[in-house]
């Protein structure tokens, strides 16, 4: 199946599977994420779904939102109540225990505040994604404050990683999040122990937050190459 057409599946098996009426959801970001935003939008032009809030956890998936209708608000709208029932998101990988490395667009910030603040989290991937071990294939995003790059760098690589600024893509000079920051890409040969390397990297002055996801999963769900799609709670 065509990658693109598989991820628009995996979309909407999390759509159709755990949003109902009357939810707060935090919406992700990436190509994959961007089909639940779509599906939802389609769910409630239908009137299969109503009384949505929707948490958007970056501008463009904030965008997408708002061209398919989805009412958008802030986490720190009162009627939220600093809770969420629902955050769908993607991951750029996904370990046996399913902990994760996100921030592969740079949204990482946002993406983890939705994901730790809510009842229940929801992985959309395709199979791809799934590793034995974090950290082989995929550097974890740190985002720092620009005054602490050459600092935390030093940090990180006291604790054994090889940290790499981010570039921009399509204009000079590094990348910066939307929140004015900076993004140091940071190898390691495996990552043993995610949890308490989540902790140590949060613990480097400067340091914003890091793309080690460690909150339980409730849902994984995968696209294989088959087409098939399977869901694990």
């Amino acid at each position: 199946m065509d990658i693109a057409e598989l991820k628009k599946q995996i979309a909407y098996k999390a759509v159709d599977t755990l949003v109902h009426s009357n939810m707060k959801l935090g919406l992700g970001t990436g190509s994959t994420a961007i089909w639940v935003s779509r599906r939802i939008g389609e769910l409630l032009k239908n009137g299969m779904l109503s009384n949505i809030m929707a948490v958007p956890t970056s501008l463009a998936t904030r965008i997408e939102c708002e061209v398919q209708g989805i009412p958008v608000v802030s986490l720190s709208n009162p009627a939220l109540g600093g809770r969420l029932d629902l955050t769908i998101d993607g991951a750029d990988e996904i370990d046996p225990e399913h902990r994760l490395i996100k921030g592969g667009g740079g949204a990482q910030l946002r993406e983890k505040i939705c994901a730790y603040a809510s009842d229940d989290f929801a992985v959309v991937a395709d199979a791809g994604k799934l590793v034995k071990q974090l950290g082989i294939t995929f550097p974890v995003p740190v985002e720092v404050i620009p005054e602490a790059l050459y600092t935390a760098s030093e940090a990180l690589e006291s604790l054994g990683g090889r940290p790499k600024l981010r570039m921009g893509t399509t204009i000079a000079g590094p990348a910066f999040t939307e929140h004015g920051n900076l993004i140091l890409d940071t190898s390691f040969d495996g990552i043993g122990d995610p949890v308490s390397l989540e902790k140590e990297i949060n613990l480097i002055t400067g340091v914003v937050e890091n793309g080690i996801f460690t909150c339980p999963v409730g849902h994984l769900i995968i696209g294989n190459p088959d087409g098939s799609v399977t869901h694990t709670a």
